[in-house]
């Protein structure tokens, strides 16, 4: 038995506009009706200027909030292998790839709405406190009012305590697409698989209910979110969305973007 709460409202992101070229990566279009909060990647492990401004433009017909969500700079590895960086490179790539998103929304009249680090990168800035350091100085620089979103729990990595430490609303959020280690870890898929989709509703509704997801092998990991991720990669990826809605409204909640 547990005393906790459904939260009344919970928060869809998703990492969206990462094809390249004539490379179309994620089915967009499609999950973007879906979401409350797209995080567009920057050029660096996803995306291009025209994918950037499509994929803006698609979020604002379907009135969904926008973040950037910068990478490492590896367009064959999808941003999913590691690339150590000093200090001055962590806080440039940010600030160009920020700068970049920030750039298409100004013309569409858009707010930024919050930075996301992606794959690899996110797991450099969680590991190194130096980077992280580094990088959260970046969006102060560049952004100083804005949300930061980061794979719960946000406790101990640098980036997330210097940012809320300079005042940044800090959103974790829970994956029902991806596993995690028995020690509360998120795991990186080098590849997006095919998604479980009765694990995926499992995961959202013992979250929203009991406060924890599932490890991988089955251990109970409690984090503390406010907003459950997808991704639009995966071979199943809207399958996934209409499950992830289905599990929010079947425990009670409601689905809004966070502070829009």
């Amino acid at each position: 038995m547990t005393d906790h709460q459904p939260p009344r409202i919970v928060d869809i992101n998703c990492d969206l506009g990462e094809g390249f070229g004539n490379w179309v990566m994620g089915a967009d279009a499609d999950i973007m009706p879906l979401i409350t909060t797209a995080n567009v990647a920057c050029g660096f492990h996803g995306g291009d200027p025209v994918i950037m401004g499509r994929t803006v433009e698609l979020a604002d017909q379907h009135g969904v909030v926008v973040g950037a969500h910068p990478g490492f700079h590896d367009l064959e590895g999808f941003g999913r292998r590691m690339i150590p960086l000093d200090p001055e490179e962590v806080a440039a790539i940010i600030t160009y790839q920020v700068g970049a998103l920030t750039g298409f929304l100004t013309a569409r009249n858009m707010p930024l709405h919050h930075v996301k680090p992606h794959g690899a990168f996110y797991a450099y800035l969680r590991d190194n406190e130096t980077a992280g350091a580094a990088a959260a100085a970046a969006v102060h620089r560049i952004a100083p009012e804005t949300l930061v979103y980061w794979p719960a729990p946000a406790q101990g990595a640098a980036f997330c305590e210097e940012l809320g430490a300079l005042g940044h609303q800090v959103i974790t959020e829970i994956y029902p697409d991806l596993s995690y280690s028995p020690e509360g870890k998120l795991i990186i898929q080098r590849r997006k698989l095919k998604t479980d989709l009765a694990f995926a509703s499992s995961q959202v509704k013992r979250f929203l209910t009991e406060g924890v997801v599932a490890a991988e092998d089955g251990t109970p990991i409690r984090h503390e979110a406010s907003s459950v991720c997808i991704h639009s990669d995966g071979p199943n990826a809207v399958d996934v969305a209409h499950t992830v809605r289905a599990a929010i409204t079947e425990v009670g909640s409601s689905i809004a973007a966070i502070g829009a």
